[in-house]
């Protein structure tokens, strides 16, 4: 058994986990310091940061003895870390815990791809799922469906050409007055609101797999000043029907040119009701499966990243002590 400790702090979480080659996750601790962030209605990098160096050290301790490991001396074979995408000061401190952790316990360490780790996720909650497979990955920070060939073989079909799904959300939060993050309070609102109350254009209606959501941030923007009047959850029910339909009309269009043998969904944004819901739905409709990860597995976590990790130790072998944070790094280029 090859036994990885993984650390994720590509954002304003950080975590760490101990998952094992067979995709057992043996300890999995996040700490947020979202409420830092609430106040400025988005992620301040700098404060992320400093949060990043005061727990990065008790979270990793805490992740391997969860897992029944000496945190002096673990028993581990190898550490992996988020080298990339991401907050440039948040990736430096990962990446610099895990070197140091590497080298004092004399083990080797490999950078991972924060978006390929998200595309592990549904392995790590149902290891027996068939291939291939169609993921629609969304998050703040991105939004894209990918065709995955097996694990780690992965063909970007479309990508937002603006927005993510995730940024849009907070955005159209802040305009409301609701507090961030504003995908949940979104979701929350849109369950006792009337979808269409807002006629919100949707973008993107051609056969190809992109996405963007900046016009329809603005839309709702414009509706709203000239309807003030609106109940909130109708807006957002609006909203959300107009992201979810973008969403999942592409998909559609994927099962329509692609032989696949499931859906997955990945990333923060797949544990929003409605597009969980639709997902379901369409995979109903083409009679394949649907592999919805837990609300645990949706946010960033370090479990996605250690199996992807071990996938990359085993693939390409260990990544070289010069490795650098690469906060722009495509997934396309994950090889």
């Amino acid at each position: 058994m090859t036994l990885a400790l993984a650390i994720e702090t590509s954002c304003d979480d950080t975590a760490a986990a101990v998952v094992d080659d067979a995709l057992h996750v043996h300890s999995s601790v996040i700490e947020s310091s979202i409420d830092q962030h609430k106040a400025f209605g988005g992620v301040v990098p700098e404060l992320a940061g400093r949060a990043h160096l005061v727990t990065i050290g008790p979270v990793v301790r805490r992740a391997l003895i969860e897992a029944g490991l000496d945190p002096h001396a673990p028993a581990i074979d190898v550490v992996a870390v988020t080298s990339g995408p991401g907050l440039i000061g948040s990736l430096l401190i990962g990446l610099s815990a895990a070197k140091a952790y590497a080298l004092a316990w004399g083990k080797p360490f490999v950078g991972v791809n924060h978006l390929e780790g998200h595309l592990f996720a549904p392995l790590l909650e149902r290891p027996d799922l068939e291939w291939p497979l169609v993921t629609l990955l969304v998050s703040g920070g991105h939004s894209m469906i990918v065709l995955q060939h097996g694990p780690g073989h992965h063909e970007v079909l479309g990508e937002t050409i603006d927005d993510a799904a995730g940024e849009a959300y907070d955005k159209v939060a802040r305009w409301l007055g609701l507090p961030y993050p504003g995908g949940p309070e979104i979701d929350r609102l849109a369950a006792s609101g009337t979808a269409g109350s807002l006629k919100l254009p949707i973008s993107m209606t051609g056969p190809d797999y992109d996405f963007s959501f900046s016009g329809l941030k603005t839309a709702v923007v414009r509706a709203t000043e000239k309807q003030p009047d609106l109940p909130i959850a109708d807006v957002a029910a609006s909203f959300q029907a107009a992201v979810a339909e973008q969403l999942l009309r592409k998909l559609r269009h994927v099962l329509e040119a692609r032989d696949v043998k499931g859906i997955a969904l990945a990333g923060g944004v797949a544990a929003n009701s409605a597009l969980r819901r639709g997902v379901e739905g369409i995979a109903a409709d083409y009679g394949v499966p649907s592999y919805l990860p837990s609300l645990s597995m949706c946010t960033d976590n370090a479990a996605m990243i250690g199996a992807a990790g071990l996938h990359r130790y085993v693939a390409n072998g260990p990544s070289g002590f010069d490795l650098s944070a690469r906060p722009n790094w495509p997934l396309a280029e994950v090889v």
